[in-house]
């Protein structure tokens, strides 16, 4: 029985979005599963009902990344096999599907439980290009704060060595080194302090807990190795800089942060990297309503920003957007390509 039509559509989507961003394997593996998904086993059939919606839930992610931490796990040699770095084979990778499901549906099924975590730590730059931009605009250090955290990795994009393309920034010693070609102009030799930061999730990932950590690189896509890596290196810096990330509610923790006072001499910072679709619309309303008032008591002496990068409708790139309080103004800084692999900023001398 083939996949209902809008989960049909939804792994079709997921499949291109896949091969653009540089992953072959994980494509084939979702157009294989759209075609040849039974509902036979409790996986399958909770694939076939499922009662939320497959795009915005993510759904094709969620059954890639069990199947791939099924077989980082080796508890699975046959469908191990037919992962990278062994050629693209759709039979092969049926068959080992197949085998999957038959000793493992359990573990499958629940893992879908959960929405895919991604932290992808290229896009740090995007964090990196916006905060360049507020500490040139208002010459003070920055407080961060993060929503949709996850394992908190980006919130230590100030400590990672970027090479630009246009230029490098940061310590060659860093343990994490971010390659995004860089197109425009960046205020490079912007006085950048980071003094606090901060970041909450609904389901945080700890990156001192070894399960964490592999429920994060299941969901890096087969075969991208530079990517998993960076993603390994970035979570060990993490562990060791103990960054908190609360586990809450967004709209709640934005509230309650952004309703205190500001300190004087500083800017605070609300970033968040592709979260605002996976928010309810009432979350989203709650927290624009939340960061304006901010932005309405902010002074000269303490700003207030918010700093997003999220899809705006431009296929193939997500808006980078920065508002600036007290004056309140909003720019397109530029635009990021969604994995951070490259940025077109149009900045101002």
């Amino acid at each position: 029985m083939p996949l209902p039509a809008p989960i049909a559509q939804a792994f079709d989507r997921q499949a291109a979005a896949c091969r653009d961003l540089g992953s072959p394997f994980n494509a084939l593996l979702c157009e294989t599963l759209r075609t040849h998904l039974s509902a036979e086993s409790r996986f399958g059939r909770r694939v076939h009902d499922w009662s939320g919606q497959p795009v915005e839930d993510a759904l094709a992610l969620r059954v890639c990344g069990g199947l791939h931490a099924l077989t980082r796990s080796g508890r699975c040699p046959t469908l191990a096999a037919a992962y990278p770095p062994a050629e693209p084979d759709t039979g092969r990778l049926r068959e080992a599907v197949e085998a999957a499901l038959d000793g493992h549906d359990d573990f499958l099924c629940d893992w879908l439980d959960s929405p895919p975590q991604t932290n992808e730590v290229s896009r740090s730059a995007s964090i990196l290009g916006g905060c360049l931009s507020v500490a040139r605009a208002t010459g003070l250090p920055l407080e961060v704060y993060e929503i949709g955290s996850s394992a908190g990795l980006n919130l230590g994009f100030d400590r990672w060595h970027y090479d630009l393309g246009i230029a490098e920034w940061g310590s060659k010693a860093s343990g994490v080194r971010i390659v995004s070609r860089c197109e425009g102009r960046l205020p490079l030799d912007a006085p950048l302090t980071v003094v606090h930061r901060e970041g909450c999730d609904r389901n945080p990932l700890d990156p001192r807990s070894a399960a964490d950590r592999e429920r994060l690189l299941s969901y890096i896509w087969p075969g991208q190795a530079e990517r998993s890596a960076r993603i390994a290196a970035a979570l060990k810096m993490a562990a060791e800089a103990g960054w908190r990330v609360e586990r809450t509610d967004a709209a709640e923790w934005v509230e309650d942060r952004f309703a205190r006072p500001g300190t004087p001499g500083r800017t605070r910072v609300l970033v968040h990297t592709i979260v605002w679709q996976y928010l309810p619309t009432d979350t989203q309303r709650r927290i624009e309503a939340a960061i304006r008032a901010a932005g309405t008591a902010a002074t000269a002496r303490s700003p207030v920003a918010w700093l997003r990068i999220e899809p705006d409708g431009v296929q193939g790139s997500a808006g980078v957007r920065l508002t600036l309080w007290p004056d309140g103004e909003t720019r397109l800084l530029g635009r990021a390509d969604f994995h951070g692999r490259w940025h077109r900023w149009d900045l101002p001398s």
